[in-house]
Order: C-alpha cells, then structure tokens, then sequence
C-alpha cells in the first residue's frame, strides 16, 4: 500500500510500534542505516509483538543509497519544520513517507531541497513533537484513508 521510511531511528519500541502499524495497514517498512539498534533487539521485538513476520521490512545502508532505490516516486518528508498540513496533499498507493531520526529529524539540505513535499501534524503550544509511532500512524491511516482503506 503506502512505504513509511524510517530514516536512522534510534528508538526500538518506536520501530516495534510502527511496525505493527505497517502490518495491519499493509504498508512496506524501510529502515535506514545506521540503526540504533539491533533488529534483533528484543525491545523491539516486543512492541512489534507478533506482527513482525507479516511486515516487509528493507534495510537500506544510507539515505544516500535509500534515495536512489526511491528512484522518481512521489515522497513525502514528515517534519517539524513545514507549515504545509498533512492533510494537504492527495496521497497514492505506493507513496513514501519518510519520517527522521527521534532526536534530529530529517537532514536538512533534504527538507530544503524538497521544501513542497514536507508535511507536518499541527501542534499546540510549544511542545517539541509528537512520539514518532504516533505520527507514522496518523499520517499512514490519513492516507489509507484517502484510498477508501484499500
């Protein structure tokens, strides 16, 4: 269905949770190195509970590498730093979105480079952002969403 990329994720239980959503959204997962973690790290083999054998996971050794598998298909980058709302923008079957790093986010000379296909979640206050699995869920369910939930 959709492609959610984590881009050096540091977390496990945030890898664990969003895997676990990609299962039962049909999603693809795709990590990118370096990790901070083992995959085998039974922290996130816990959050993803018994969902891991039905997620298509692919690990990619950079962005650098990530970017060119990516080829020309449409992407999304989930950040804080846009004003451009998640639910802006018409989502398709096979679209990727790519979510940061826990403490940095995504690099910057990428979110400049492609400033129209960063999206963000509005926020209240001024609190830092929202727990990475809960915005990989929102966002992927906004686009299942607009697929009818295909």
């Amino acid at each position: 269905m959709f492609n959610i990329v984590l881009v050096e994720p540091v977390i496990p239980p945030n890898t664990g949770n969003i895997a676990r959503t990609c299962a039962i959204t049909g999603s693809k997962l795709h990590l990118v190195k370096p990790l901070g973690f083992s995959i085998s790290d039974k922290h996130l083999k816990r959050a993803g509970l018994d969902y891991w054998s039905s997620v298509d996971v692919t690990v990619h050794e950079s962005l650098e590498e990530f970017l060119v598998y990516m080829g020309d298909a449409d992407f999304y980058l989930a950040t804080t730093k846009s004003t451009n709302l998640y639910t802006d923008f018409k989502y398709k079957p096979n679209d990727y979105i790519l979510f940061g790093c826990e403490t940095k986010g995504l690099p910057e000379p990428l979110l400049h480079k492609h400033a129209e296909r960063c999206i963000t979640l509005p926020m209240k206050g001024n609190l830092r952002s929202l727990n990475l699995s809960n915005a990989a869920a929102i966002v992927v369910y906004e686009a299942w969403r607009q697929n009818g939930f295909e």
